[in-house]
């Protein structure tokens, strides 16, 4: 077994164990994988679907659903744009057009030199002061686009 699939394998078994006792645990295991691997490989589907008895099927289509899982590693920052009404009234569609067309990625994707991954999210509790996003943890309200090409300068990206 190579490295990768070991830490996979592991990382499932440690989640199992810590929530198969819960009622549900399926999100719970999903979470606790995702924070450790920083994603949920697809080799990890059938470990966790063998491990609650559930099919791989209910597994993926958990995973499919739910914005908040990603099935590949994210780049070093992730970049989480609120798409809620809120900061939908305040300009976020020209945020997120300027943020897609600088990166020159999509909601979902990584930029090439694997630095940033877009995200969209469906609020981010901060309406009052919209438009939001969310990078690596860390809230930012009232953003515009000279404010996301500040920020990101602190990142090493240049927009």
């Amino acid at each position: 077994m190579n490295n990768e699939a070991e830490r996979i394998r592991r990382s499932v078994a440690d989640a199992v164990q810590k929530f198969a006792g819960e009622p549900g645990p399926l999100l719970e295991i999903l979470h606790a994988v995702q924070n450790e691997l920083g994603c949920l490989p697809a080799d990890a589907v059938p470990l966790i679907a063998d491990a609650l008895n559930i099919s791989r099927a209910e597994v993926h289509g958990v995973v499919s659903f739910y914005h908040h899982f990603r099935e590949r590693a994210p780049g070093r920052y992730v970049v989480q744009l609120c798409r809620a009404e809120a900061c939908q009234a305040m300009n976020a569609r020209g945020l997120e057009e300027f943020v897609r067309s600088k990166l020159r990625v999509n909601f979902g994707e990584t930029t090439t030199d694997g630095r940033l991954t877009l995200e969209a999210v469906y609020c981010l509790g901060n309406c009052a002061c919209a438009p939001s996003m969310m990078v690596n943890g860390e809230l930012h309200g009232r953003v515009t686009p000279e404010r996301f090409r500040a920020l990101a300068k602190d990142w090493g990206v240049y927009v």
